[in-house]
């Protein structure tokens, strides 16, 4: 079964929406938002014998979220016809990932984070060792995990903080010096227990 084949399949089939994270950072007892802002991320896996997924780390002068690691996206324009096409378009204007490379799979369970965003990932195929150029006003660093360190489930580790009154659980995964957490870390568990339920 090739890669493509075999993502596919787990994202046409597999669990029901109570076994995946869909409510956002794993929060106790917060109310979602009751408008939602559409949102979409690239999970650009890299077509090799041991893919990889290419992350990114946001700049530290960044409003939200600065230093943090997470996949290539963001809001979904009024120009974009849907997430796929914002996904493609924010991963060229972040680190020049030319939208004909990607070979799109499909979309992913959506993310609902506490901040507002239902957040779409779609997964697509690249190529192996393709050169980024991260645009330097979003994007510090692009950097290659291998997909079976992240979709290992003994690699997420669930932890807690107390913020705006609330103690607030999420997953947070180390790799390589990085810590990938929140919303980009909860998007992986899910893709990680799609692939797993359809093994």
């Amino acid at each position: 079964m090739t890669l493509v084949t075999q993502l596919r399949h787990a994202l046409s089939s597999g669990p029901g929406a109570d076994t995946v994270l869909l409510t956002g950072d794993h929060v106790d007892h917060d109310p979602l938002p009751s408008a939602l802002t559409q949102a979409a991320v690239l999970v650009p896996v890299t077509d090799r014998a041991e893919p990889g997924v290419i992350l990114t780390r946001r700049t530290d002068t960044m409003t939200r979220h600065a230093g943090q690691i997470a996949f290539p996206g963001g809001r979904v324009d009024p120009g974009d016809a849907d997430a796929i096409a914002a996904a493609l378009r924010e991963a060229e204007e972040e680190i020049a990932l030319p939208r004909d490379a990607v070979r799109v799979v499909g979309e992913a369970d959506r993310y609902r984070t506490v901040t507002g965003f239902e957040v779409t990932p779609v997964i697509g195929v690249v190529p192996p060792d393709l050169v980024f150029t991260p645009n330097p006003a979003e994007v510090a660093a692009v950097f290659e995990v291998p997909l079976g360190f992240l979709l290992d489930s003994g690699n997420h580790v669930e932890a807690s903080v107390e913020w705006q009154g609330r103690n607030r659980h999420y997953y947070e995964i180390l790799w390589g010096g990085h810590r990938i957490w929140g919303a980009t870390a909860a998007m992986i568990v899910n893709l990680s227990r799609r692939l797993r339920w359809n093994a």
